[in-house]
Order: structure tokens, then sequence, then C-alpha cells
């Protein structure tokens, strides 16, 4: 192993110094296929998932995740590089643990690995503060078996069939000699040909991945979404943000239609599935209700969620991991999961259009006034996306119980993510029957709507980050108790600024 690592690190530091140190890792690096997480994908998927995990950032000094991935697995040969990957200490017991410090270089970490593992052994329940030393822990595995080159597993043909060894067992020295004797660029070479041979016998789907990742059709959606936003505030022609909308739909079915190819299964399976989902539902639920009510408000209210989701799955980092994952065993009947769930979600997208509707009236009353008749008008918009979320999440439910007993052996349990849809339920079909028998004030409508909404916050997000207990509780990221705190606070807020205003309607 020393031999090998010695010729390597010879022709690694020798062309280093004319190529920046990225000899190694060459452009195309992030095509080579590789096996991790139960499946195959392209490098550059699992590099930007694990540094990513690793610092909470994408790229570093310029660098991308497949080159950071790629030099930092090169240091097990003994090739020089400048990197310092550092993640950041989140929990206040951790903290005090590692002297205050807030963020710690993973090479520092290494010395204090004795440390946090006794910490964690000491605490008996499972609490938050051994939770987090859990994840670090983790994370600290990662870093070394990353950079001792066992995590980048490479395809060789042995024997028929096609086998997965880690880079630190496939650059042997008689490889690496062969390679450099045909001239150019060896560690190239040895990389295309393992790739070409895989591509031979188990097909290139993980090519299709990684044009995917690349594309970054979520962004141009995000991009495209506000200035159809902007074009239905800004042009009297509704043509141009219809056209738009129309679009960003297309775009979004593309990037779901491919996300299904390559995983398999519906889309809904971890919360950035379930998150762009609902925007997507929601702004095609939106598009058809405002057809047949021939009101162009409801393309509003499908705009503004679609931009909400598609900014928290562009800016919300770990807390909505995109990486598409092996599924637990009970989601493993497509039949179910394409049903219920995605019934479920499509739910919470047409409750909130009516949450977006329902904030728009209350600031929109806060700055100026409302006649009562235009109060009137869009309560009924609200209304109308209500009973078409309502019924949505009833039906969502009972698939979800018949589910259960097909998995389980039971319809309903109590578990907390049932739990709490029982209660989104229930609040709001008393919203609706108060509607419908004028109990409810029209001037105190939208304010509980608002306030409603922060119920499917806490079945969809606060079970998962807050009690992340119950058999619903797979598939799902964890963190984002402050996110779900910083929505609570700010909608209650907003709330308790604009009800005084909630009676300033004309007549």
């Amino acid at each position: 192993m020393r031999n090998i690592q010695k010729l390597i690190a010879a022709f690694l530091f020798t062309a280093s110094i004319f190529a920046g140190e990225i000899y190694f890792c060459t452009n195309d690096i992030g095509k080579m296929p590789l096996l991790q997480g139960g499946r195959v994908k392209p490098l550059s998927v699992h590099a930007k998932e694990s540094i990513k995990h690793l610092t909470g950032k994408s790229k570093i000094d310029g660098l991308s995740a497949p080159q950071i991935y790629c030099l930092l697995s090169a240091s097990a040969f003994g090739m020089p590089n400048k990197l310092n990957l550092k993640t950041r200490i989140e929990h206040k017991d951790t903290r005090k643990l590692l002297d205050g410090k807030t963020e710690m270089s993973y090479k520092d970490l290494l010395d204090e690995q004795r440390t946090i593992r006794t910490a964690w052994m000491r605490i008996k329940d499972e609490t938050s503060a051994k939770k987090d030393l859990n994840r670090l822990m983790a994370k600290i595995a990662l870093y070394q078996d990353i950079a001792s080159a066992s995590n980048w597993t490479i395809p060789q043909y042995t024997g028929n069939k096609i086998s997965w060894i880690p880079l630190a067992a496939f650059l042997t020295e008689d490889k690496v000699k062969a390679a450099k004797l045909s001239g150019g660029n060896p560690f190239e070479k040895l990389f295309i040909d393992a790739k070409n041979e895989y591509i031979k016998i188990d097909g290139d789907l993980f090519l299709l991945e990684y044009k995917y990742d690349q594309m970054q059709l979520m962004k141009i959606a995000m991009i495209l979404t506000l200035i159809a936003l902007a074009a239905l505030v800004l042009f009297k022609k509704f043509a141009i943000a219809l056209g738009l909308s129309v679009v960003i739909v297309v775009l979004q079915t593309a990037f779901l239609a491919l996300r299904v190819y390559i995983s398999g299964r519906a889309p809904v399976t971890n919360m950035y599935e379930t998150v762009l989902f609902s925007g997507y539902g929601g702004l095609i639920l939106a598009m058809i209700i405002g057809h047949y009510k021939k009101e162009k408000t409801f393309i509003y209210m499908g705009l503004a969620y679609n931009l909400c989701c598609l900014m928290m799955i562009n800016f919300a980092g770990s807390m909505v991991n995109e990486s598409i994952s092996p599924l637990v065993p009970v989601l493993r009947d497509n039949f179910w999961l394409s049903t219920h769930v995605t019934t479920i979600i499509i739910s919470y997208g047409a409750l909130a259009l009516s949450w977006v509707m329902a904030n728009t009236i209350i600031v929109k009353k806060f700055f100026s006034k409302l006649t009562k008749a235009d109060e009137i008008y869009y309560n009924d918009l609200i209304y109308t996306s209500l009973k078409y979320g309502t019924t949505l999440l009833a039906a969502g439910i009972i698939l979800g119980g018949v589910w259960a007993d097909y998995s389980w052996g039971r319809f309903w349990g109590w578990d907390p993510k049932e739990t709490w849809s029982l209660i989104v339920l229930c609040i709001y079909i008393a919203i609706l029957h108060g509607k419908y028998t004028a109990w409810i004030p029209a001037h105190r409508f939208a304010h509980l709507i608002a306030a409603a909404f922060m119920s499917v916050m806490m079945a969809w997000f606060g079970v998962n980050y807050i009690l992340a207990s119950g058999l619903h509780s797979y598939g799902f990221s964890e963190g984002g108790a402050i996110f779900l705190g910083s929505f609570f606070a700010i909608q209650t807020l907003v709330l308790l600024i604009t009800f005084r205003s909630s009676k300033q309607t004309k007549a």
C-alpha cells in the first residue's frame, strides 16, 4: 500500500504544480458512476450531498463539490491540498463540550472524537443533545471515510458481474503504471475505462441523473414564477402571466417526471419532494379552478404559493434534503404511495391557496380599506379553495387508514401524524360549517384562515421537525425547528398587528 501511495503521490504532486492541484479531479469526474446509499448515482450528485451534509455548502473557495470530494479522497494517496472543511456546532451542550466553539474544522474534530463519544455514551435518554452528538459523530465518520478513499466506490468487472470497490483498492500500482504507458492522464484513462465497462453491462441511467442535476430546472422555475407574479401586477394583459404559468408547470412536470424515472417511485417520499409537489399541485389546482370560475385571482394564489415552495427547496439547505434515497419497506408500495401521500400533499396545496389569499386580504386591509362587497368576494375565493382542500384531505386520511390496515393491520392508531391530520381536518370542517351558516363573521374570516394554516404546518413539518416520532417519521430530514418556530412567530405577529384593522370595511 505504501508503494502505491508513493507512486500515485509522485504523479499527482508533479502534475498538480501545472494544473492547480486538480489534475486528479478532471472536469468529467462528476460523470463517474458510484454506489452509495443503496443505489448507483453519478459522483457529482453524491459529492454534492456529502459536502453539503458536512459543511452546509455546495462550493468552498471556488471549488465545486465534486472537486472537493475528489481532492479529499486523493489526500489518502498523499496528494497535498489546502482544504479545511468546517461544520457548525449547533447545540448549546455540544458547544459547551467543545470549549464554546460555534464552528470547528474536521481536522480538529478528529482530535475530539473520544471526548464526543464519551459524552454521547453518558447520555442515556434520547435527548436533543444526544441526537446532536450522534449527527456530529456521523459527520466525522463520513469525513474520515472520504479522506481514506473508502467512500468513493468504482465499478469493476470481475467474474461476469460488476463489483464495487473503494478507490483505495481500485488504484493499484500495476494499473497506474500500465495506464501511464498509454500516455496522457493515467487516472482519467482508468476512470473512463471503468465507466464505459459499467455502461456496457448495466446501462447509463446515472448519466441521465447527472444531466437532471446539472439542468437546475427548479431555479429556472423560481425565476419564471417571480416574473409571472410581476407580470400579473404590472401588465393588464393576463395572457403574459398565464403563459408563464403554463411554462412553469411544464418545467416542473419535466423535473418531476425525470425524478420519478430515476427513482422509480412517486415524488412524495421526503420533505424536499412534498414541498415541491405541494407547490406544483397547488398551482395546477389554481389554474383549473381559475379556468372554470373565470377568475384570475386564483392564478395569483397558485403562483404565490408555488414561489414559496420553490424558494424553500432552493434556499433551505439541508433542512429539505434533495437526495434520492431507498425507501423503508412500508413505503415501497407504489400504489398507496401514489394515492394516499399524493392526495394529502395536494390537499395541503389547496389549503395553502386559501392561506395566501387570507394573508393578502389581511395586509391589504391593514394598509388600505376594503369595501364589504370586496371582502365578501375575496372570502368566497378562499371558501372555494377550502372546499377542495378539505375534501382532498378527508380522502387522503381515509386512504391512509386503508393503507395502514394493509401494512400494519390496523386502520387507526393515534400516531402523531395521523392525530395531527385529523386535527387539521376537524379545524377546517368547523370553519367550512361556520362560513356556510354565517357563524363566522365576514371580517374575521381571513384572520381565522391564516391562523388555521398553522395547524397544517404542524401536521406537515412539526411532527417531523419538532416531535420527530411515530411511524410516519421516516423519509424526512431532521432539524427545521427554527424554520417552523419562525413561521409560527411571524404569522402570529401579523395576525396580532392587523387584528384591529379587520373591522375596517365599508358598506
